[in-house]
């Protein structure tokens, strides 16, 4: 009896050791069909002369743990599948609108070398604006699947403000929705708003690609992306019952409100202060798609969490001297800077509560002091 036991014992671990065994074979199996989808992708965009640059928050944020071993090595920081063979259903690339246009081409290739694939168009915001609401549709994403595994090619496009932008992932009724688990894609669920990046060759994994050359920043900046087009139909509706004012003191007050903006953002960005826009100017990109012509100043909002003493000398620095001090850091502070002519940036910083946020104001006349309260409603 005794003996039989041991024999069952040592059945019932050679046949746990062998389902053991098959298992890591198959992960090992499956995740290095990641990579090998990957490198076919790379290939059949070479073939066609297309870049792309890799974004995948994944495996830029395991390449942003090794990245000056990476950068370093020109040929990457070991042998081992490391970064590609990272558990995901997806591997993410951009791509740049301005540097591919034949797609007909890469798409026979993409079928001969197996891959099925999906392309997502919707209308071209770029077109949009006050007198015309535009019906052209553009490419927007496209999704390449190789046996387990699918590449998400993200189409950026650069817009007026000299910045990249994508647009949302928003399927048409005729489309297969089991294509692939379009809920775990990183991008596309709303539009998205990045500085132009710079870019640098790597080697990943034995693989040649290119990822921005500050991976860290670009996660960061992927966090706080999302992006909110003018509503356009709702400012025309507004100039029907309230015609626009365009004389030459609200083209001129327009101009250097947008300038002082601008320098404004460049200034915070470089900081890494995090702002938003704040009171009338906010109403007026909200309202009429503008800078509001009589509001005479630039607001913008802070938390004060994100305040650092080096947003003074910063914005001196950027040509722009400290009109008014109010209030102190611990108290509704608010700091005021005189740009162009008499139009002044005013900085609000809020304060955070448990069910709101405050900011205090101050007339710069009379220095009686208000406190505004925005209550959080989920």
């Amino acid at each position: 009896m005794q003996k039989i036991n041991k024999n069952a014992v040592l059945a019932l671990l050679s046949l746990t050791s062998l389902v053991f065994l098959l298992f890591q074979l198959y992960y090992y199996k499956f995740y290095l069909s990641q990579k090998h989808v990957v490198r076919k992708f790379l290939g059949l965009l070479s073939s066609h002369n297309i870049p792309v640059y890799l974004i995948d928050p994944l495996i830029l944020g395991l390449v942003d743990k090794d990245f000056e071993q990476i950068r370093s090595s020109p040929d990457g920081p070991s042998p081992e599948c490391k970064y590609f063979c990272a558990p995901r259903d997806f591997t993410t690339f951009a791509l740049l609108d301005k540097t591919w246009k034949h797609e007909v081409g890469l798409f026979r290739t993409a079928e001969k070398m197996g891959f099925q694939w999906l392309k997502i168009i919707n209308k071209d915001p770029r077109l949009d604006g006050m007198d015309d609401l535009s019906g052209i549709e553009i490419p927007l994403h496209y999704i390449f699947k190789l046996a387990s595994h699918a590449i998400h090619l993200v189409v950026f496009y650069e817009r007026s403000g000299n910045y990249l932008w994508h647009g949302p992932l928003r399927l048409k009724q005729h489309m297969d929705r089991k294509f692939v688990p379009f809920r775990k894609l990183h991008f596309g669920r709303y539009p998205g708003a990045y500085e132009k990046p710079e870019l640098l060759l790597v080697s990943i994994d034995d693989l040649k690609v290119q990822i921005p050359k500050n991976p860290s920043s670009f996660l960061e900046e992927m966090s706080h992306s999302r992006f909110l087009e003018c509503r356009y139909r709702e400012a025309r509706a507004f100039f029907q019952l309230y015609p626009d004012d365009a004389s030459l003191d609200a083209v001129e007050f327009r101009k250097k409100a947008k300038s002082l903006l601008h320098l404004a953002a460049l200034t915070l960005n470089n900081l890494g202060v995090n702002f938003w826009l704040s009171s009338g100017t906010c109403l007026g990109w909200y309202r009429q798609c503008n800078v509001i012509p009589h509001s005479k100043d630039v607001d913008l909002g802070v938390f004060i969490r994100d305040y650092k003493a080096d947003i003074i000398p910063a914005f001196q620095k950027a040509g722009l001297p400290l009109k008014h001090k109010f209030g102190k850091v611990e108290d509704s502070l608010e700091l005021s800077f005189q740009g162009e002519d008499d139009v002044k940036l005013d900085i609000f910083f809020f304060y955070e509560e448990d069910d709101h946020i405050w900011n205090g104001g101050t007339q710069a006349k009379s220095g009686k002091k208000f406190k505004y309260e925005i209550y959080l409603y989920l």
